[in-house]
């Protein structure tokens, strides 16, 4: 009980030096102390107390308002227009209510710590990782006394103003992400629904599948036993970069292969689905959306190189190995009066990842 108050007591009794080891110099390095504490202005001065803390929550409360000006500009500057003059207002008046709001928040806190909080200077000693119950019971005495000499319990404008400041400073942030999706027109009334834009393609009863990237036709006749063709809708080279090209291939692309009929094992509502043999698939890998353009000749399989998964393409494109989770969708086929094979139809479940499926 004599070493109750003692943090390092328990430490020090398995402390045990070799009296072989111990030196003796006549000159020791004594302890450096620490320089007399200087009181500020604020410590002196009430009425100093009181203006600095009207400092530090004005300064909070300007960053709420920054940040609600950065959301406002993002408004009424809008980009739409994809004139430079208008984006050039958009990043400069919104980055302008960004930087003044994590400014002022800044500031605020340095100030606050600086001339509000206690600047008492503590020295604490080393001690076990585990304390004494004496020991942690201090610790959250101590936690206590910083609450009370930050003055965060009981200044409730700086509390209250921070908490103000640090939400509203997120806001602008959401803001911005919500101008990266694609919004909805009457020209598009779908632009901003992801699940329904990427459960239909450009694929539709009678669209000729084309040669990628030359945009030529296919005859049935020239898809030869083993060959594997990468497929593109033939209307997609009519369609321009800027009116969504990259978009529309990247959902619409497909694998073409040709194997003997007898190969294919096919359900009932599938067997019109192919044609003499010839199946299309959708390149797209139902893992996380990887182009699957490897094709094992012999053993009919596909294998997606990012993520190793593999689809057996005589039993409808099932998964034999790897993480996706489905089959890859297929495209119903057929052959027009000209020998060229088009799309019975776009596909009857979403292309890509099977997120897709369980929206």
């Amino acid at each position: 009980m004599a070493h109750e108050d003692d943090p390092l007591e328990h430490e020090r009794a398995s402390w045990k030096p070799s009296p072989g080891l111990a030196v003796a110099v006549s000159d020791p390095v004594n302890a450096p102390e620490l320089p007399p504490h200087r009181a500020r202005m604020t410590d002196k001065d009430p009425a100093a107390m009181t203006r600095a803390v009207r400092t530090v929550y004005t300064l909070f409360y300007l960053s709420v308002a920054a940040s609600i000006w950065a959301v406002a500009a993002y408004m009424i500057f809008p980009i739409e227009s994809g004139r430079i003059v208008d984006i050039r207002n958009n990043n400069l008046f919104i980055g302008l209510g960004i930087a003044l709001a994590l400014l002022a928040l800044g500031i605020g806190a340095i100030h606050w710590s600086k001339a509000v909080m206690s600047d008492k200077e503590y020295v604490e000693p080393r001690h076990a990782t585990r304390g004494r119950d004496s020991t942690r019971e201090a610790a959250i005495k101590a936690f206590s006394d910083a609450n009370d000499d930050s003055g965060f319990g009981r200044r409730a404008m700086i509390r209250n103003s921070l908490f103000a400041a640090l939400v509203a400073s997120i806001i602008p942030g959401v803001t911005l992400f919500r101008g990266l999706a694609p919004q909805n027109s009457p020209e598009n009334p779908i632009a901003g629904d992801p699940v329904a834009l990427l459960s239909h393609t450009m694929w539709k009863e009678g669209t000729r599948l084309a040669r990628d990237p030359e945009g030529t036709p296919i005859k049935a006749s020239e898809v030869t036993l083993g060959s594997a063709f990468h497929v593109i809708p033939e209307d997609l080279a009519d369609l321009g970069h800027e009116d969504g090209y990259l978009e529309e291939k990247a959902k619409a692309i497909v694998l073409l292969m040709r194997l003997q009929p007898e190969q294919l094992i096919e359900t009932e509502d599938r067997k019109d689905w192919s044609y003499d043999g010839i199946v299309a698939y959708s390149k797209v890998c139902t893992h996380v959306g990887c182009p699957v353009a490897l094709y094992e000749q012999q053993t009919h399989h596909l294998l997606c190189p990012c993520h190793q998964s593999q689809f057996d393409v005589t039993r409808g494109a099932a998964v034999i190995f790897g993480p996706a989770a489905r089959p890859l969708p297929q495209l119903p086929i057929k052959v027009d009066a000209e020998g060229y094979l088009v799309a019975r139809s776009d596909f009857t479940e979403p292309v890509g990842p099977s997120f897709w499926e369980r929206h």
